[in-house]
C-alpha cells in the first residue's frame, strides 16, 4: 500500500509538472507572436513619425508664406501711410 501511494504521488507530481509548464512550441509561438506585434509597433512609429515630419514641414512652410504676406502688408500699408502723409 505504501508503495502504491508513493507511486500514486510521484505519477501526479509529474503529471501536475508536465501539464503546468509550457512547452517549447508553447514558447516558440508565443515568441514569434511577440515579434509580430513588436514589428507592428516600430512600423506604426515609423508611420507615425513621417506623418509628424511632413506636418512639420507643412508648419515650416505655413510659417514662411505668414511672415511673407505680413512682410507684404506691413510694406503695403507703409507705402499708403506715406502717401497719405504727403498730401
Amino acid at each position: 500500500m505504501m508503495k502504491a501511494t508513493k507511486l500514486v504521488v510521484i505519477l501526479l507530481a509529474t503529471a501536475g509538472l508536465t501539464v503546468g509548464c509550457a512547452s517549447k512550441s508553447d514558447l516558440e509561438k508565443v515568441q514569434a507572436d511577440l515579434q509580430k506585434e513588436i514589428a507592428s509597433v516600430n512600423s506604426k512609429a515609423e508611420t507615425a513619425l513621417e506623418t509628424a515630419q511632413r506636418a512639420d514641414e507643412n508648419a515650416s512652410k505655413a510659417l514662411s508664406v505668414a511672415n511673407s504676406t505680413a512682410a507684404t502688408v506691413n510694406t503695403q500699408l507703409n507705402a499708403g501711410f506715406k502717401k497719405h502723409m504727403q498730401k
